[in-house]
């Protein structure tokens, strides 16, 4: 199983960026789908965004598109946010699936195979 561990979350303003990282370890990664899930406080977890890591297909939610970008590189994995706003606060989490493409992650979350530890996102207004 592959392990993911996520870095980069942090207190903000509204209309600041941060960008999250994650780390992937213990698999050969060319078959996974990648993705970003958060969740806030007294809510479910939801997707945000996810990857193919061959060929780098992406799905966005759109609750978050125009402003947020997944890409991977070297292993691992990234969530550059920009423009963010109090409503994206959460812990973010990353996750990894080598039976899932992008769009199943966006309507399959609860099936995802590996997940991060999260890390913590909050935006002040």
């Amino acid at each position: 199983q592959v392990q993911l561990v996520e870095s980069g979350g942090g207190l903000v303003q509204a209309g600041d960026s941060l960008r999250l990282s994650c780390a992937a370890s213990g698999r050969t990664l060319s078959n996974y789908a990648m993705g970003w899930f958060r969740q806030a406080a007294g809510k479910e977890r939801e997707f945000v965004a996810a990857i193919r890591w061959s060929g780098g297909m992406t799905v966005v939610a759109d609750s978050v598109k125009g402003r947020f970008t997944i890409s991977r590189d070297n292993a691992k994995v990234y969530l550059q946010m920009n423009s963010l706003k109090p409503e994206d606060t959460g812990v973010y989490y990353c996750a990894a699936d080598v039976y899932h493409t992008p769009q199943t992650m966006k309507t399959m979350t609860r099936s995802v195979g590996s997940w991060g530890q999260g890390t913590k996102v909050t935006i002040s207004s």
